[in-house]
């Protein structure tokens, strides 16, 4: 099959599979916003950054030990054999981490998030039930990334796409008919990932499968040579945690309550788009982790054109719908007809969104660089716009700028992030007019 049949394949069934993730973020949103008003949009918001880092440690784990097995096997090596088993065990060993936390002070997370009291006593247990899970979430990610880089993105979609539509399903059931408020959306957020480890089980239990868990103590050198690989999974998933929680520490100061209820809008619509450009990434990397453990140096100039060409296209689309639509997406979750919170929702998706015309770029060129093992460029990439540019940006625009600035702290933190990767490709790749190279 050629690489254009191939990676169409791979992108369209893991965009699906990403939106899955995201579309069950929003049920949540939707329904909590139904059952909670802006408290419950406002408790959900400023806890979204621990589900981040939850979601954030397993991707990590699972993308860069997913491209170690899958450069390993294209080489040959035997030791590619051991790089899932050892991921299993970390994901169980770092989910107790999380499960501790849960049981012990989930009220005082919530508070040290930015909840006051009454944000505290609606986010406390939907906090403490979810991070009972965090095993299962970790490895919901593992499992997905190798059924993947094995040959099956179907069964990884399936398995994504029906543990969301479990969620949506469950979130109305146990909020409404059986009146469970706040813990029945964490029930149905928590028990998704089980389902979602049991369909991608039908891979990897069965005949066709390539990868097989093999009991040995866990290695921390091979935790520390996965995660290398998967740092830029690691900072895009965390990214939105920082960005939420450093947001939500200005937005309290300048709008209150009501201004963070409004970001939450804004940051869980982005969700989706950035689940679009996720799935473009994550796509293309088992393509180009076996060409380039092949040294096939062709076919991965191909992917990367392909991989680029098609963010640049999803990047203008996405922009487009949402100045159509800010309007009626800002009305979904806002149940209460809060005036004020549709004002500051509708201006936030349009200038917050602008961003994504370099975000897809960046998300999907830390991607090709983790994929072919250029690791060092691919963190400072994901470090920027993760961390450093968001942060400076958001102060310093909020500072100038108030709530228009908190909005526009997003593109202007991509546009620092795009200089950054492009300068890694040439760097990594090389290129000449309009032809990336391979160094």
């Amino acid at each position: 099959m050629s690489e254009k049949k191939l990676f169409a394949k791979y992108v369209s069934q893991n965009i699906l599979g990403m939106l899955g993730i995201s579309v069950y973020i929003l049920a949540d949103t939707f329904f909590i916003s139904m059952a909670e008003g802006a408290d419950g949009i406002t408790a959900l918001n400023l806890v979204l950054p621990v589900y981040s880092l939850i979601f954030a440690v397993g991707a990590m784990i699972g993308v860069g030990s997913a491209i170690r097995f899958k450069i390993l096997r294209a080489r040959g090596d035997q030791g590619a054999d051991m790089y899932f088993s050892n991921a299993m065990l970390w994901g169980l060993i770092l989910g107790a981490v999380f499960i501790a936390a849960g049981i012990g002070m989930p009220d005082r997370i919530v508070a040290l998030l930015g909840g006051d009291d009454r944000i505290v006593a609606v986010g406390k247990d939907y906090t403490a039930i979810f991070m009972m899970f965090a095993p299962f979430f970790m490895w919901n990610h593992i499992c997905n990334a190798f059924v993947r880089n094995d040959g099956a993105p179907a069964v990884a979609m399936a398995a994504t796409l029906l543990s969301s539509l479990f969620n949506v399903v469950f979130d109305y059931i146990l909020m409404f008919p059986l009146k469970l408020g706040m813990r029945g959306a964490a029930l149905a957020t928590a028990l998704s990932p089980v389902m979602g480890v049991a369909i991608c089980c039908v891979h990897l239990l069965s005949e066709r499968s390539t990868v097989r868990f093999r009991w040995a103590l866990p290695s921390f050198r091979k935790l520390l040579a996965s995660c290398q690989l998967g740092i830029s999974a690691f900072v895009g998933e965390i990214s939105s945690g920082v960005t939420t929680v450093v947001f939500n520490m200005i937005i309290l100061r300048l709008a209150g309550n009501v201004g963070v209820a409004a970001y939450g809008v804004v940051a869980n619509t982005s969700l989706v788009a950035a689940a679009v450009f996720n799935g473009v990434s994550q796509g293309s990397q088992p393509l180009l982790s076996d060409y380039y453990g092949k040294g096939a140096h062709a076919s991965v100039r191909k992917v990367i054109r392909l991989g680029v060409g098609t963010g640049l296209v999803l990047s203008v689309l996405v922009i487009l719908l949402i100045f159509v639509f800010a309007g009626p997406i800002t009305a979904v979750f806002n149940n209460e007809g809060n005036a004020e919170l549709a004002a500051y929702a509708v201006t936030g998706l349009r200038l917050y969104f602008t961003g994504f015309l370099f975000a897809g770029f960046n998300i999907i060129g830390t991607g090709i660089l983790s994929a072919t093992e250029s690791a060092r460029w691919a963190f400072l990439a994901s470090v920027s716009r993760g961390f450093v540019a968001i942060m400076i940006c958001a102060f310093v625009l909020s500072w100038l700028f108030g709530m228009n600035g908190v909005w526009l702290a997003f593109p202007a933190a991509e546009l620092i992030t795009a200089v950054l990767v492009g300068a890694a490709f040439a760097g990594t790749f090389g290129v000449k007019g309009n032809k990336i190279l391979y160094k």
